[in-house]
């Protein structure tokens, strides 16, 4: 059977998950996609609570940061992550991860427009980058602790029927159990 890997034989291989380096982008992808989803819905509710219901800046505000912070833990753990632990203790690391993240965001963003003499607006942009890649890292390697190679999930590793040719022809998708190029 080694021979035949060695001749070029077109054996099938799983594609990696998104736990190891290789579904990195893909993962860090997701993770923008949820943040713009969640900054929409945050919005919203800010938008809605002024004027709809005439709540102030500050309960607006709160509400709006609530909301989207639920999102985003919920859509990340689900889709980014593929969490499958205990939810209160992941939510309680990811409050943690969000603190820290956000902590570097307004670091940056001091540092920018008081010691470089940076616009206050474009320090406010510049202070996305830090807090973007902090918060994906510790959600990545603190937060959402099972989604580790070997424990498979839904969002992380591709389906146990996908399969990937190693002769160049590209995906494949079988039936569980069938074999490729004969119907399941």
């Amino acid at each position: 059977m080694r021979e035949a890997a060695d001749a070029g034989s077109p054996l099938l291989h799983v594609r990696p998950p998104m736990s190891t380096v290789a579904g990195l982008p893909l993962q860090f992808a997701r993770f923008l996609v949820v943040g713009v989803l969640n900054t929409v819905v945050g919005l919203t509710i800010i938008f809605a609570a002024k004027a709809l219901l005439g709540w102030s800046d500050l309960a607006a505000n709160a509400a709006g940061y609530a909301v989207g912070l639920a999102t985003s833990f919920l859509l990340n753990r689900a889709w980014t992550f593929g969490d499958r632990g205990r939810i209160s203790p992941a939510l309680l690391r990811f409050l943690g991860a969000f603190v820290l993240a956000y902590l570097a965001n307004l670091a940056t963003v001091f540092a920018l427009r008081d010691l470089a003499a940076v616009d206050s607006y474009v320090a406010q942009a510049a202070g996305v980058v830090p807090y973007t890649i902090l918060f994906f890292l510790a959600s990545r390697a603190f937060v959402f602790l099972d989604h580790r190679p070997g424990k498979p999930s839904a969002a992380t590793d591709p389906r146990p029927d996908e399969v990937a040719r190693c002769d160049g022809t590209g995906p494949e998708r079988t039936r569980r159990g069938a074999r490729p190029g004969k119907p399941g």
